[in-house]
């Protein structure tokens, strides 16, 4: 792709479709782990360079609970679900009923676990809405979660590879409890094509990527 900035209103419509499908799915397999009725939201997808993705955190010293997966098949990358770590505290109270976790407390272990799982569904569900519409092989790696800077969690996990593209498609997220409509856990979600895979997911999508 010669000028990702070439990508069109369809071209967004197309990853806002496969967000809301991977959203959908997500919400489904929630509500099966946690017994409750789930639902979640994309209010905003777009292309972000990797310096205007970290600023979209609040900067590259903005300290995240982070889940990051790398992608191998036809279109490898890197994905990652980033949210506050207070917003990840709140999640972790509602899947384990302990209205009193914390990160800094005993049951550190057990909340990691349950973030794990988290990004672990979210990924996964938008992975897979993504192979149904390309219909490309893409398979995830075991997640790995960092509570850090969001600039070294992001670094480190491109450096790992020694892969860095330039540009990744950001997928807002919006959690809540059906009950609790006002009351969401709010991520980002990041995936990163290593930079010949754009080409490849437009292609397969039938877009003309410009």
């Amino acid at each position: 792709m010669g000028d990702i900035f070439h990508l069109t209103g369809a071209h967004i419509d197309i990853l806002r479709e496969i967000g809301n499908i991977g959203a959908g799915n997500a919400a489904t397999a929630l509500s099966t782990l946690l017994n409750k009725k789930i639902e979640m939201a994309v209010p905003r997808v777009q292309i972000a360079t990797f310096a205007e993705m970290m600023e979209l955190i609040g900067g590259p010293e903005q300290v995240v609970a982070c889940v990051y997966l790398r992608i191998e098949g036809e279109a490898p990358g890197n994905m990652f679900f980033v949210l506050p770590p207070e917003q990840a505290e709140r999640f972790v109270r509602r899947m384990t009923g302990d209205d009193s976790f914390s990160f800094q407390g005993e049951a550190h272990e057990l909340g990691c676990s349950a973030l794990q799982e988290l990004g672990n569904i979210l990924a996964g569900s938008y992975l897979s809405a993504l192979a149904d519409f390309t219909q490309l092989a893409l398979q995830p790696s075991v997640p790995a979660l960092a509570l850090d800077m969001i600039g070294a969690v992001l670094s480190f996990g491109l450096l790992e590879m020694s892969r860095a593209g330039d540009y990744a498609i950001l997928i807002d997220t919006a959690i809540y409890d059906g009950r609790r409509p006002n009351e969401s856990i709010d991520g980002h979600f990041f995936l990163l094509p290593d930079p010949e895979s754009f080409s490849t997911i437009f292609r397969a999508l039938g877009v003309d990527s410009g």
